[in-house]
């Protein structure tokens, strides 16, 4: 995979860094740009991420933020399965917990929500920090969800920090993800509500909390594209109308000439 000229490694979090220092110098070096193009395209081109994630992984599959880095590629292009083996990998090596809710969501998006709601409920849980916590409390409610319980996503997502006027990183999508649910269970005027708290919060732009509540208002875009595009179409018809009618004159005015 071709590595542009200006990515140079050197862009690469410090503590994955260290973890290359393990490799002789070439190769970390090779290893690292690889990396900073998983990074970049993660979310733009994912397939592509993927890629670069794989010549990472062949060139040092016994770093943990190469696995790490793998695991979140196979990720965003869904493939769960391979996810959920490099996060492991990477939590042997590292014996810390922080990828347990991301390995949960895995095993929901392999069709098994009852093992993603089990681990919710496992000791690992406690040992996340507070960020750590809210992602795994949002994939027990979407394991909820998949389950048909609905009623149940809702109280899942019912905590303190739903109820907290402090914006953190993860108040937008809670605040959606909390919206959402209570719109599954006919709770309309509520979750508008909710959608506006989380678009109150959405700095990012993260989620499209702003659509939501466009639709349950009633409101329907239209696409300024779609009318200029339309707007074109109709100028050569309207054009032919128009030569019609000036032949149609002009053939008028050729008769009274001979008629005279």
């Amino acid at each position: 995979m071709p590595i542009p000229e200006e990515v140079t490694g050197d862009e690469i979090d410090k503590d994955v860094r260290q973890e290359l220092l393990s490799l002789p110098k070439t190769l970390a070096e090779d290893v690292a740009k690889n990396l900073v193009m998983v990074a970049k395209l993660l979310d733009e081109d994912p397939e592509r991420a993927y890629q670069y994630s794989r010549v990472a992984l062949r060139l040092a599959s016994r770093v943990a933020a190469v696995r790490e880095a793998a695991g979140f590629a196979s990720y965003a292009v869904a493939k769960y399965s391979e996810a959920l083996a490099e996060f492991r990998a990477a939590r042997r090596m590292t014996g810390n917990n922080d990828l347990w809710p991301v390995m949960a969501d895995c095993e929901r998006g392999m069709g098994r929500p009852e093992r993603a709601l089990t681990m919710a409920g496992e000791p690992e849980v406690q040992k996340l920090d507070r960020a750590g916590q809210v992602e795994m409390r949002l994939v027990a409610a979407g394991a909820r969800r998949d389950m048909g319980q609905t009623d149940a996503a809702v109280v899942t997502l019912q905590s303190p920090e739903l109820a907290s006027n402090s914006v953190q990183p993860w108040t937008a999508r809670l605040r959606y993800a909390y919206a959402d649910a209570l719109l599954a269970v006919g709770r309309e005027d509520e979750a508008r509500e909710w959608f506006a708290k989380a678009l109150e919060a959405d700095q990012g732009g993260t989620t499209d909390a702003s659509d939501r509540l466009a639709e349950l208002d009633g409101v329907e875009f239209v696409d300024a594209l779609d009318d200029d595009e339309a707007a074109v179409e109709a100028e050569p018809a309207e054009q032919v109308v128009e030569a019609a009618e000036v032949t149609k004159d002009a053939a008028e005015d050729t008769a009274d000439s001979d008629g005279s």
